[in-house]
């Protein structure tokens, strides 16, 4: 999970009359943009007025920030940065919620055939996207026996990693839960028709006030001003992994931030893999899985059951509808 400001957002509005229907001829739909995470995101709800509307998305900024607190790898208080700090030591004591994400890792571990492990993080000490240098073996052999999810020691509510140095990341997770998350709590407030984007992860609450889907396009991996196909959501949640979103060339080779566990390198099979799910972690999870099978990432997202978009190096784009 990226960074965020401490605590607190600014973010702004664009409301948009509604037409066309008259059992909804009073309600807006608002847009509230604001930053978290390291990325721009978006709360997209209709209410009957400004301040009504203005109220619940601030509840709803706040809960992603409560989330980034919490799990963000990049802030000392956090959870993740304890259980990390106290690596090769002691047992970290852990709340409900946590454990539940540390049993859907656990699951996410075995259906992705090991590929799915949050130990794996610790790969980025040893990868420079910022300066577009490549690791040297000797570096990559040493965080590559950091990494082993089995390692992690789960007991009652204590988590502990055994050898120091390995560290825990909820990165491949943690915004999708955001986004569901704070999904539920709109809903809860009331909220019919909207949506949560979180940096092109979208949860959606409810259709549009006239009952038609939420039109979500998806970016060209190669053109980022393209679209490829649009996809509509009436419900549920879409995510997208891809290797544009972070990454650099050299020697004529394309390095993205998607690492693969087991040998340190960066996929290359997918420029990038979309999945429509029910929940928004389902969606994140299962790209990125298909991601790190590589060439077996068709076949696994076929298995899935799930509606997905993929498009591999040469261009060709496969997909299959809910």
């Amino acid at each position: 999970m990226g960074v965020a400001g401490a605590g607190s957002f600014n973010f702004w509005f664009i409301p948009i009359r509604s037409k066309g229907l008259t059992i909804a001829n009073d309600m807006d739909i608002f847009r509230f943009g604001f930053e978290a995470m390291g990325s721009g995101c978006e709360v997209v709800i209709a209410s009957r007025n400004k301040k009504e509307a203005q109220s619940v998305a601030g509840l709803a900024i706040e809960e992603v920030s409560r989330i980034e607190r919490k799990y963000s790898r990049y802030r000392s208080e956090s959870i993740i940065s304890l259980i990390n700090a106290a690596a090769g030591r002691d047992k970290i004591e852990c709340d409900d919620e946590t454990l539940a994400l540390f049993r859907y890792a656990d699951t996410l571990y075995e259906n992705s055939n090991t590929l799915f492990d949050i130990t794996a993080g610790v790969l980025r000490k040893v990868w420079d996207f910022n300066n577009a240098i490549v690791p040297q073996g000797d570096e990559l052999s040493d965080k590559l026996s950091l990494i082993g999810w089995k390692q992690v020691e789960l007991e009652g509510n204590t988590v502990r990693l055994p050898v120091a140095g390995m560290e825990i990341d909820f990165g491949g997770f943690g915004k999708e839960y955001a986004a569901d998350r704070t999904a539920t709590l709109l809903h809860g407030k009331g909220v019919k028709n909207g949506y949560v984007n979180l940096a092109g992860d979208i949860r959606v609450v409810g259709p549009k006030i006239d009952g038609e889907p939420w039109m979500i396009g998806i970016q060209d991996p190669r053109h980022k001003s393209r679209t490829i196909a649009t996809i509509p959501l009436y419900t549920g949640a879409l995510a997208t992994s891809g290797d544009y979103e972070r990454y650099f060339e050299a020697d004529g080779r394309r390095y993205c931030h998607i690492l693969h566990p087991r040998s340190g390198y960066p996929v290359k099979y997918w420029r990038s893999v979309t999945v429509v799910a029910p929940l928004a972690i389902t969606a994140g999870s299962y790209s990125t899985i298909a991601m790190l099978k590589e060439a077996e990432g068709l076949i696994f997202l076929e298995n899935s059951g799930l509606g997905y978009l993929a498009v591999d190096q040469l261009g060709e784009i496969f997909h299959k509808n809910t």
